[in-house]
């Protein structure tokens, strides 16, 4: 096999390509780059480490045509490094060597035959939906942070996502914090004929983070979303990513929700995060024996008092808020309540409270928004010392 490359086209195809490489699977092929050269100039290079993948294809100069498995890392360190235009690709197949050529400069690494790479599932499927990568990205950047990593209960480790008509809901619950968000988008419905837009699917929290990587969030850029039993295809005019779904029936998240809550606190999410934020040198300071401090919310008329201590020492703020109801005095894990904020795009947020050991919700205090969007974050509370 002989391929020449222009160096700018081969260096921006493998930095997607790295979202489908394997750093702990015992497989060597899933590490590498499978690249299919056929004339007279297509490149299709594709990466999967049998929960993800990335497929794209380039153009390119084909002497000779073939495939191989290359090491990512190396490749994409080589091809970076090489000082010139073109990026001249041939490959020994009675060796398994690959030789890197740039102007004087050639690098050669080992390679591997094309048949260990393993088997892709399907690529296509007859059920479908094309929507905003803007939409997408923004859905999965307020629900990403609540997912679960290894929890017991496989359907948590990952982001739940149900359409509806034109509805898209997203959700992602851990055992402590919990995301649920929902807004009216314009979708095409490419599915088969006769099948409604009605689709429900759990994509793997590790999918979730290198998806959010590829799209551009751009409201004019369109994502070609493919579903089938096992899996999802997401398709850009780039790049084709996949990845397979957990299977099992997500929790019934609208039970968890606690919604008559006797307190209710309306405050400013900047200013509110900006409080955390000084309050987290003190909660998030590592000290020898010390374990991470909470923060402390104490609402007392329309003052909401921000405390945290720690062996480090001790932090303290004031936020004039609107309160509705008793005071109480409340304690959080800092970190995942910064968490909760951040994914919010609200200016005012509200925070349902009942006791010190129920949960709270956080919600956009405007409900300008409530016909077309919803945002809801809940959060446990800590059990503070007495």
């Amino acid at each position: 096999m002989k391929i020449v490359f222009k160096k700018d086209v081969i260096c921006t195809a493998v930095a997607p390509l790295m979202s489908g490489i394997s750093t702990k699977n015992a497989m060597p092929a899933t590490e590498g780059i499978l690249i299919e050269a056929s004339l007279p100039d297509n490149v299709t290079l594709t990466t999967y480490d049998l929960e993800k993948g990335v497929r794209l294809t380039i153009k390119a100069d084909i002497i000779e045509e073939g495939a191989v498995i290359i090491n990512a890392g190396k490749f994409s360190s080589t091809v970076r490094a090489m000082d010139g235009g073109d990026i001249t690709l041939i490959v020994d197949d009675s060796r398994m060597v690959a030789t890197i050529i740039c102007g004087k400069s050639s690098h050669t690494m080992g390679a591997l035959s094309a048949k260990d790479f393993p088997e892709l599932p399907r690529l296509t499927s007859p059920n479908g939906f094309v929507v905003s990568q803007n939409t997408l990205k923004s859905m999965i950047a307020k629900c990403s942070f609540a997912m679960g990593v290894n929890d017991q209960r496989p359907v948590l480790n990952g982001l739940f996502m149900m359409i509806e008509g034109d509805k898209m809901t997203a959700v992602s619950c851990d055992s402590f914090k919990m995301a649920v968000c929902s807004t009216v988008a314009e979708m095409e419905n490419i599915s088969e004929e006769g099948r409604e837009m009605n689709f429900k699917f759990i994509i793997p929290n590790r999918s979730v983070g290198e998806l959010s990587k590829l799209l551009s969030g751009k409201e004019d850029e369109t994502v070609r979303i493919y579903m089938s039993r096992k899996n999802i295809i997401f398709v850009t005019e780039e790049v084709t990513f996949f990845s397979r779904l957990i299977d099992g029936e997500y929790i019934d998240y609208n039970r968890i929700i606690l919604r008559n809550h006797r307190i209710t606190v309306e405050v400013d999410r900047e200013f509110f995060l900006s409080a955390l934020e000084r309050a987290a040198l003190i909660t998030e300071e590592k000290v020898a024996g010390s374990v991470r401090s909470h923060v402390k919310l104490e609402v007392v008329e329309d003052l909401l008092k921000i405390s945290a201590t720690s062996n480090a020492g001790s932090a303290y703020d004031e936020l004039m808020v609107n309160h509705f109801g008793e005071s109480i005095v409340i304690a959080f894990n800092n970190r995942y309540l910064m968490d909760s904020l951040r994914a919010s795009d609200a200016e005012r947020v509200r925070l349902s409270l009942s006791s010190p050991l129920a949960s709270m919700n956080i919600e956009p205090a405007d409900d300008d928004r409530a016909e077309t969007e919803s945002e809801l974050f809940m959060l446990l509370p800590v059990r503070m010392k007495e």
